[in-house]
């Protein structure tokens, strides 16, 4: 098995945003939570910082990264100076699913990484601990439009729910539901396909590399989950929660 970072790294290597979110969907969360210079954002598992920098340039919010895999650190911080927003925003290495000592913002976004608390109720509790009264959360995660196999609910190795469920989850945290913005086939089918072609980019310019059977092995049995059942029983978006005043 390849290291989960390193395999994204290169399956992802193309892409700015490392979920199926759409550039025009990610900016209209920022129009739904108002956000603008006096905005402080929180972003757990950052990846490659493309939301926050587009905010940052966009909103002129401040803001904070943190993720576990440094080379994706490497990436938001220039991806930061390409954008002209290094002054507005920073990225540090940690491990979000831990205590961490940075305050409270009044918005804390997880964008796809729901196993830093081994499902959505435990991130939206780490979430919690850094969120101001009222305060936004960003949580994108997965949902099952249709039920799945029981096969492919085991293979993703932590508990997802239908819409209502996401609903019933939200409001155990006393959290309250009050918008989402959700991902589409087309965008579903970008954010899968493009990592075949990256894995295979990869492959041909590192045919001797240690981890390369590995990769294709993941890449391959990916593809045909994606393909044989994933499609059409996945769905994916940010849900919007403001915290109790």
């Amino acid at each position: 098995m390849v290291d989960v970072h390193r395999y994204h790294q290169i399956s992802e290597s193309t892409h700015r945003i490392m979920n199926p979110l759409a550039h025009d969907r990610m900016m209209l969360l920022g129009e739904i939570c108002g956000l603008d210079s006096k905005t402080e954002i929180l972003d757990l598992a950052s990846g490659k910082g493309e939301m926050l920098s587009q905010f940052a340039r966009t909103f002129g919010v401040f803001g904070i990264g943190v993720d576990i895999f440094p080379p994706l650190l490497e990436e938001a911080t220039l991806r930061a100076l390409e954008l002209g927003v290094e002054d507005r925003v920073r990225f540090e290495e940690g491990d979000a699913s831990k205590p961490l000592d940075l305050g409270r913002f009044g918005v804390v976004s997880c964008i796809g990484a729901t196993w830093i608390g081994g499902n959505l109720a435990g991130t939206l509790e780490i979430m919690k601990r850094h969120l101001q009264p009222g305060g936004w959360i960003l949580v994108g995660e997965v949902y099952w439009a249709r039920p799945p196999s029981a096969e492919l609910a085991a293979r993703y190795g932590q508990e997802f729910a239908d819409l209502v469920g996401t609903l019933d989850i939200f409001e155990a945290a006393q959290i309250d539901l009050v918008e989402m913005v959700l991902t589409n086939e087309h965008d579903w089918d970008r954010y899968a396909a493009s990592q075949w072609l990256n894995v295979s980019d990869w492959l041909i310019a590192n045919p001797d590399h240690l981890d390369a059977p590995a990769v294709l092995a993941e890449r391959n049995e990916s593809r045909r989950r994606y393909l044989s059942e994933g499609r059409r029983t996945l769905g994916w978006g940010v849900f919007v929660g403001r915290a109790p005043f």
